[in-house]
C-alpha cells in the first residue's frame, strides 16, 4: 500500500522558518521524483520544487527560490522541505508528490499539512 504522510506544518510569524517532512512507503522510493505542491485557498495546485532520482533539483518555483530547499534521504525514504524567510503569500496546503513514468505514469500524493504565515 503506498503511502505518503507530511507532517511540520503550522503557524509561524513571518519571516520564520518550517521544516516539513514526507515519510513514505509502499513504493521504491529511490526511482522515483519526490516533488512538493502547493494549494491556497481558492487558488489552484502550484508546484513548489521538485527533485528528480538522481538528487537533481528541478522546477523551482520562482517566488521561493533562495527561500526553500528541497532534499530527500533515500535510505530512510523521506523527502523534506525546509522552508526559510516565509511570507504571508506562502500559507497554504502543502502536498508531498511521488512521480514516475514507466510505460504508465504513477503518480501518489499525500494528505497535505497546513503553513499557516501570520503575524
Amino acid at each position: 500500500q503506498v503511502r505518503l504522510v507530511e507532517s511540520g506544518g503550522g503557524l509561524v510569524q513571518p519571516g520564520g522558518s518550517l521544516r516539513l517532512s514526507c515519510a513514505t512507503s509502499g513504493f521504491t522510493f529511490s526511482r522515483f521524483t519526490m516533488s512538493w505542491y502547493r494549494q491556497a485557498p481558492g487558488k489552484g495546485r502550484e508546484l513548489v520544487v521538485g527533485i528528480n532520482s538522481a538528487g537533481v533539483i528541478t522546477n523551482y518555483a520562482d517566488s521561493v527560490r533562495g527561500r526553500f530547499t528541497i532534499s530527500r534521504d533515500n535510505v530512510k525514504n523521506t523527502v523534506s522541505l525546509q522552508m526559510n524567510s516565509l511570507k504571508p503569500d506562502d500559507t497554504a496546503v502543502y502536498l508531498c508528490n511521488a512521480r514516475r513514468f514507466d510505460i504508465v505514469l504513477l503518480d501518489y500524493w499525500g494528505q497535505g499539512t497546513q503553513v499557516t504565515v501570520s503575524s
